[in-house]
């Protein structure tokens, strides 16, 4: 499982993320340094000398990760999937 760790206390996150442990050989890694964010999880793997990605978010009723995505530029090639709460 993969969730981000809380700075404050009203920062607690409100994704994770469950990998089955027979991908575990793909090496899934979270990605902290790329979004830090507590309603996006970005979580990258290997296969074949290639990184792939895996993103899950939350949106709030204001929008807020969809805000944030918008706003930052971070170039993420070979996303596979996002996934999360669509309500936006």
């Amino acid at each position: 499982m993969f969730a981000r760790t809380s700075e404050t206390e009203n920062d607690f996150p409100r994704v994770v993320t469950y990998i089955n442990i027979r991908l575990a050989s793909l090496h899934f890694s979270l990605c902290k340094d790329i979004i830090n964010y507590r309603d996006i999880l970005l979580v990258s793997f290997f296969n074949n000398n290639d990184v792939f990605w895996l993103m899950n978010v939350y949106s709030d009723s204001s929008h807020m990760a969809l805000k944030y995505l918008k706003d930052t530029e971070a170039y993420i090639h070979n996303l596979l999937i996002m996934t999360g709460d669509f309500n936006i």
